[in-house]
């Protein structure tokens, strides 16, 4: 019976059991589906939250503070709904390539500023819908992913409050800092030409007053006339751009450098310089043909689009204040025609056609002058003066002109501009530089090297088309004169076209070792010139091509056993590559008023930015010979 009671109680026991676990899986599976619940719930209120943040503020503010402060990272961080955003797409490639950098993976080990002994980060996003001025956003962190996401977040605010859609980033880290007492600016910026200081300055330890480079160089910050912070432009800028002023400069700042990189309008993404004289300029690892092609063509439709429907170009632009130049200047009308002949050349674009046409129809029609029947001058209108380069360019111009287009249609009036050069030559191959007008009484004996060199190479290329000695003899006592008078001296762009031209007709020895020297002479001081100098590539192509003539021909010349043609070629290459510093890349144009107005035109950075027509057309002189003749180049280098 005992055994029985003992069965009946385990079967009891059993039974009980089994009910046990059958309650507690019912509870176990009602708190999964009540955690189920909330999970969704919370995930509906989530997603109902970010829907509706932008249209309830109440709703924004609630999700921003919550979610915003440590959501935006890296871009594994971002949601498949902000990816589809394309300023978050932007950044997301932008941040890929920066983390990636060993420069910058050794700078998150640690930064060398701290401010109470802790690292201090800085990161600068520039941006820009590519039509108006970029705005400037800083983040800061004690490590360096926290800055580049307060970066973003501050961004993502400013972008989305003013209804911005950035399609040019740049992004600025701060890799060094040196504090500054403010009386040792004046010497520190003294060595500089204009606008060529390239660090950004903090007024306060913690940057919260700070400007990159481009924003102190694009806004007139320093006055580099008395080497000193323009405290009034300063404030104009920071109570536009960023409604604050300062009441007065401290008495020490904050120097800095950063590295830098840009992403453009199909996110494609570049590395920027960090030297001095490269910087904020995109790397450009070789100067190629294709590079300079399509520099040339961009740079060239931008002097299209600035001819107006009479002929008369847009004289050029002051990109500080986005203003057009109040001035115009005849010869300089002439020489951006001949620059539009030479796009021609390149492209076959017959759109272009029209244009140059217009340009040289207004050239004859407000400038040409008659002496006498044979006798004609070209009249700069604002000063009633006769220039002899205003013969000169004009001749250069429309001979390339009709050699090109295989027309005579401007000969005669070449001829009668040529006739007006060898009434300003004298017996010994100078020339009288300027007239008055009307009454063509002299002016101005001397006014400028260049036009010796303009009416030389006038002279040459019009007996390239008349085959008359009258013009070779004229134009080789100048050569003479210059070879007498040492132009070398001078290492004019003009007179190595001249030279050049004048050796196709009179290969003579002695023109030769002229044309040479007038460029290794020279060669250290081009080589090491920091401005961009545009009409340096100019004597040193002229001078190639006329070195080459020299192997090619198998001429006589002495002097080629001791010229250096790998130093030549070693200082076209480099002045190539360097005047890039002078091209409006979107990561300079963004820093400007009206960056679409200016973007791949050429600059004058040491005058407030300067664009003007004859800027670009000796950067297109230059570079277009650089491109016809850039294999020759290297295979002369190569050997």
């Amino acid at each position: 019976m005992k055994s029985k009671k003992r069965n009946s109680n385990s079967r009891k026991n059993r039974s009980n059991s089994k009910h046990d676990k059958i309650n507690s899986k019912t509870r176990k599976n009602s708190s999964k589906n009540k955690l189920l619940i909330l999970s969704l719930s919370f995930l509906i209120l989530i997603g109902t939250g970010y829907i509706f943040r932008e249209r309830i503020p109440f709703v924004n503010s609630i999700y921003h503070s919550l979610f915003s402060r440590d959501y935006y990272v890296f871009g594994s961080s971002f949601d498949s709904y902000q990816k589809q955003d394309p300023f978050i797409e932007k950044i997301m490639v932008l941040e890929k390539e920066i983390f990636s950098n060993e420069r910058i993976k050794s700078l998150k080990e640690g930064s060398e500023y701290e401010i109470e002994e802790k690292p201090f980060y800085i990161v600068y996003l520039s941006i820009s819908d590519s039509k108006s001025k970029a705005t400037v956003i800083k983040g800061v962190g004690e490590k360096l992913e926290k800055a580049w996401e307060n970066a973003i977040n501050n961004s993502i605010d400013y972008k989305n409050k003013n209804g911005i859609e950035p399609v040019w980033i740049k992004a600025d880290i701060v890799d060094d800092v040196e504090k500054t007492d403010i009386a040792d600016l004046n010497e520190i910026l003294e060595p500089y030409y204009e606008h060529f200081y390239r660090k950004g300055i903090s007024f306060d330890e913690k940057f919260e007053l700070s400007l990159i480079e481009s924003e102190i160089n694009a806004n007139k910050i320093i006055n580099y006339d008395d080497d000193v912070i323009n405290h009034k432009k300063l404030n104009e800028y920071l109570e536009e751009y960023k409604s604050i002023s300062i009441e007065e400069i401290p008495d020490y700042i904050y120097q800095f450098s950063t590295i830098g990189y840009f992403l453009d309008e199909n996110n494609r993404i570049y590395e920027l310089y960090t030297d001095e004289l490269n910087y904020g300029r995109r790397k450009v690892t070789n100067v190629d043909k294709n590079l300079v092609e399509g520099i040339i063509k961009k740079s060239a439709q931008f002097l299209i689009n600035n001819i107006n429907e009479d002929g008369k170009f847009v004289y050029g632009y002051f990109p500080t204040y986005d203003k057009e130049i109040d001035n115009y200047n005849i010869l300089r009308h002439t020489g951006t025609i001949w620059s539009l002949v030479i796009q021609y050349k390149l492209t076959g674009d017959e759109s272009i056609i029209p244009k140059i046409d217009r340009g040289i129809e207004y050239l004859i029609k407000d400038a040409v002058v008659y002496k006498d029947d044979n006798t004609a001058y070209i009249v700069e209108r604002k000063s009633n003066e006769i220039k002899a380069g205003g013969n000169g360019v004009a001749i250069i111009m429309l001979t390339s002109y009709m050699e090109e287009f295989k027309t005579d249609k401007y000969k005669d009036l070449v001829i009668k501009l040529g006739n007006g050069i060898l009434e300003l030559q004298n017996n010994e191959g100078g020339y009288y530089h300027v007239l008055n007008y009307p009454d063509f009484t002299n002016k101005e004996e001397y006014r400028t090297v260049y036009y010796d060199g303009e009416c030389t190479f006038a002279l040459a290329k019009i007996y390239g088309i008349s085959k008359d000695p009258k013009w070779l003899n004229a134009a080789s006592l100048s050569v003479d004169y210059f070879i007498e008078n040492d132009y070398t001296k001078y290492r004019d762009h003009w007179v190595a076209y001249s030279v050049n031209e004048v050796t196709k007709y009179l290969p003579e020895e002695r023109y030769f070792e002229f044309g040479l020297k007038n460029a290794e002479l020279n060669l250290e001081r081009i080589y090491n010139q920091k401005t961009s100098y545009h009409t340096y590539l100019e004597l040193l192509m002229a001078t190639f091509e006329l070195y080459d003539r020299i192997i090619e021909n198998d001429i006589k010349v002495a002097y080629i056993a001791n010229f250096d043609i790998h130093n030549l070629v070693k200082t076209i290459n480099h002045r190539a590559s360097h005047m890039l510093n002078g091209y409006f890349y979107p990561e300079y144009a963004m820093y400007f008023e009206n960056p679409q107005r200016i973007l791949n035109s050429f600059f004058i950075r040491h005058d407030i930015f300067r664009i003007r027509i004859d800027d670009v057309q000796h950067f297109i002189g230059g570079y277009y010979n650089y491109y016809v003749y850039f294999d020759k180049i290297n295979s002369y280098g190569a050997n």
